[in-house]
């Protein structure tokens, strides 16, 4: 597969002012590129994982004011949706390009999972690079690096995502704008299947 990589244009998308216009230029401009990739890694992730993955495009359908700060590609186990499963995502803001593991507030195995991340701290703090962020929400694209979070940090998050309904855990890669420019599209295409094949453990360990 040729991926031509993300540039200047596609993160310009979300400089663009209101929402028909941004859309516009994100269905332009990165949508593709975002289909491609789902095409790629669907077919990776299912090797990895044993299961069929499935690639869903953020298509943003329920906005209808406020234009979308960031878009992805997203992987689950299922064609109905991902919102539900652990899941992976590649994707833009406007400032850097993202690569997660998350279960996100829809999932009905958060306070499951929590319990699982508990148990298994210092196996997941062994695996996971110091370098990966840990986010919990999605929305916003903040996040902390590994090596700058104590045990209490995540324990913090462990349990909030038992306890709290609206609670999510992110783990992944970010990458600044001005790196992925600096890389090209191969090399860009490398550092996502390294960060899945990373982020697999966690997977794994949300679907026992």
């Amino acid at each position: 597969m040729k991926f031509e990589g993300f540039n200047e244009a596609d993160f310009a998308v979300f400089d663009v002012d209101g929402l028909e216009n941004r859309m516009n230029a994100i269905i332009k401009k990165v949508r593709p590129k975002l289909e491609t990739l789902g095409e790629h890694f669907s077919t990776s992730l299912s090797v990895w994982t044993g299961e069929e993955m499935i690639a869903h495009v953020a298509k943003h359908a329920r906005r209808s004011v406020n234009p979308p700060d960031d878009t992805w590609v997203a992987f689950a186990n299922s064609k109905r949706g991902y919102k539900k499963l652990p899941h992976f995502q590649i994707g833009l803001w406007k400032t850097h390009l993202f690569i997660w593991f998350a279960v996100i507030y829809e999932s009905p195995i958060k306070e499951e999972f929590g319990r699982k991340l508990e148990k298994n701290y210092s196996k997941i703090v062994k695996n996971i690079p110091d370098t990966y962020m840990w986010s919990d929400d999605h929305t916003k694209p903040d996040s902390m690096e590994q090596n700058k979070l104590k045990k209490r940090d995540f324990t913090r998050m462990f349990t909030r995502l038992k306890e709290i309904k609206k609670a999510e855990i992110l783990c992944g890669v970010h990458l600044s704008r001005e790196e992925v420019l600096s890389l090209s599209g191969d090399d860009q295409l490398k550092k996502m299947e390294e960060t899945l094949q990373n982020l697999l453990p966690l997977y794994q360990l949300a679907q026992k």
